[in-house]
């Protein structure tokens, strides 16, 4: 899992990940509370921290991310 030291999110931020997250766990059949989940949201984390910032880039960067 990522550090994430003096990481700040807005609101916004996290409607965007939450949205993107629960987006990629319905179409991949997993659990939201589930360990593979875990990995996803960290990832997403690391993903929206390099510019994938709005949900759509964020879930398809998601979508072809070779971890998940």
């Amino acid at each position: 899992m990522s550090l994430m030291i003096g990481s700040t999110f807005s609101p916004e931020d996290l409607d965007i990940l939450r949205n993107a997250l629960d987006a990629w766990c319905a179409e991949t059949r997993v659990d939201i509370k589930s360990s593979k989940a875990q990995v996803a949201a960290s990832t997403a984390l690391d993903l929206y921290q390099c510019g994938h910032d709005d949900a759509e880039k964020l879930l398809s960067a998601l979508r072809g991310h070779r971890a998940l």
